[in-house]
């Protein structure tokens, strides 16, 4: 009915990458008027939800049933010699499966939003190792908690109140008391008059500091002139060396202020090697503070099936991982792809020129729930139903756990998943077709 009145407990907010499963929606009809419990931003994305009004599917700006977009966008994916994929941290791990699955069949890049974000953080991962623990862990044993380039009172309201510095846990009964909250940062956030220590350091030295720290805590010495231009003293490092060893749990949490200044990959090593160096003393872990609802699934999705997290190529019939050389930017800024589709996000909107100028000349797939730059410009553009909204599936926290999703109300359009299933139906017969052909 049209006016029904229903609540869904336990729904999943997938704005960003806490992913908070104590939702309880209140529904009537095809609109959300209540999100008890959700934060400013969880409420935004719950109230604010509409169910688009235009077309489930347009090829080239005019409106085409779903079989005839379908049918076009694979052919642009067949037909291309270097297409590229993109996207992914919007939808679900179902949906991401069958992209992935599509990209090994035209032999295609396929990318997540991870390139432009923590990219650097699964460089780290490779290179030196991830000491990390849940969410849940954090919750009931952390002591001491800090967060280095990240200002979650504003990117994740909730993480503090649910997960790291506010609620009581098993080991820390006293919750925000029991607590020490460090603050790292290059300026004075609105998260800095929460935390018990605030530590301005300057600009770019955030590998210098951190190296410093890993001296410190490994008992060498440092000298004062040895921290010249990073903002910091002496003093105040050594205080927060003897906090970190002195910590019964200790956790870093850090975010792209950390894996997007200078340094990038190499600030993140340096975190995650400090982390490392503490467990000599203590437990002491690190993780990555993600942006969207389902990046992180994004990334397990594309690391289950080619061994890579994000910018994997798959033009030789096997995997290759190289971030610069098929991460999407870069092959759009280069001008070497020659198709590109497009899934829950919007590189017209948010990448760099020569990119967006290169995209808008080839023919390229969209798919997103709303009308965007990106589906303005495309060749063949879908509209979906909302991920959590209206679609139910899997989504990963950000410290890597699958959280299931409950659906508030159908949606009038398909899924992601739904419309890629039937893609890659079209993509076989087509490259079946031209293999007959060409026998």
């Amino acid at each position: 009915m049209q006016n029904e009145l229903k609540v869904v407990s336990n729904a999943t907010c997938t704005f960003c990458g806490c992913v908070c499963d104590d939702i309880e929606l209140t529904v009537e009809g095809n609109h959300i008027t209540k999100a008890k419990n959700a934060c400013v931003l969880g409420k935004a994305w719950f109230l604010n939800h509409q169910a688009g009004e235009g077309p489930v599917a347009r090829i080239r700006g005019k409106e085409a049933t779903v079989e005839e977009a379908v049918e076009e966008a694979a052919r642009i994916l067949v037909d291309a010699k270097f297409p590229i994929i993109y996207g992914l941290s919007d939808t679900t791990c179902e949906a991401q499966r069958v992209t992935v699955a599509i990209a090994d069949w035209v032999g295609a890049s396929i990318d997540t939003t991870t390139s432009v974000c923590h990219g650097p953080s699964g460089m780290a991962f490779q290179g030196v190792g991830e000491i990390t623990c849940s969410l849940g862990e954090v919750r009931n044993r952390a002591d001491l908690v800090i967060f280095w380039g990240s200002n979650p009172a504003e990117s994740h309201p909730r993480h503090w109140g649910r997960y790291s510095t506010m609620p009581k846990g098993l080991f820390v009964p006293n919750g925000r008391k029991d607590r020490t909250v460090v603050l790292v940062d290059v300026r004075r956030t609105k998260s800095a008059p929460a935390a018990d220590i605030f530590l301005q350091i300057k600009p770019r030295k955030d590998f210098e500091v951190l190296w410093m720290l890993r001296a410190l805590v490994k008992g060498l010495t440092i000298n004062e002139a040895d921290l010249i231009d990073t903002g910091v003293t002496l003093e105040q490092l050594q205080n927060l060396v003897d906090r970190m060893k002195a910590c019964k749990f200790g956790v870093l949490f850090f975010g792209m202020g950390l894996s997007m200044t200078r340094g990038k990959h190499l600030n993140v090593e340096a975190a995650l090697a400090l982390a490392r160096d503490l467990n000599a003393f203590t437990r002491f872990y690190a993780n990555p503070m993600r942006g969207h609802g389902n990046v992180t699934g994004a990334d397990n999705v594309v690391s289950w099936q080619t061994g890579y997290p994000f910018g994997v190529n798959l033009g030789r019939g096997y995997p290759r991982f190289n971030p610069g050389e098929f991460t999407t930017t870069d092959t759009l800024a280069r001008k070497e792809a020659d198709a590109a589709m497009i899934i829950a996000s919007d590189p017209m909107g948010n990448f760099s020129q020569a990119a967006r100028e290169h995209l808008a000349s080839i023919p390229f797939i969209a798919l997103d729930t709303k009308e965007t730059s990106t589906t303005r410009a495309a060749a063949v553009a879908f509209t979906t139903a909302t991920y959590g909204i209206n679609v139910p599936g899997t989504v990963y926290r950000m410290d890597d756990v699958p959280i299931p999703l409950r659906p508030a109300f159908e949606s009038p359009y398909p899924s992601d998943e739904k419309i890629l299933r039937a893609l890659e139906k079209k993509v076989l017969h087509l490259l079946q077709a031209k293999l007959q052909a060409s026998n």
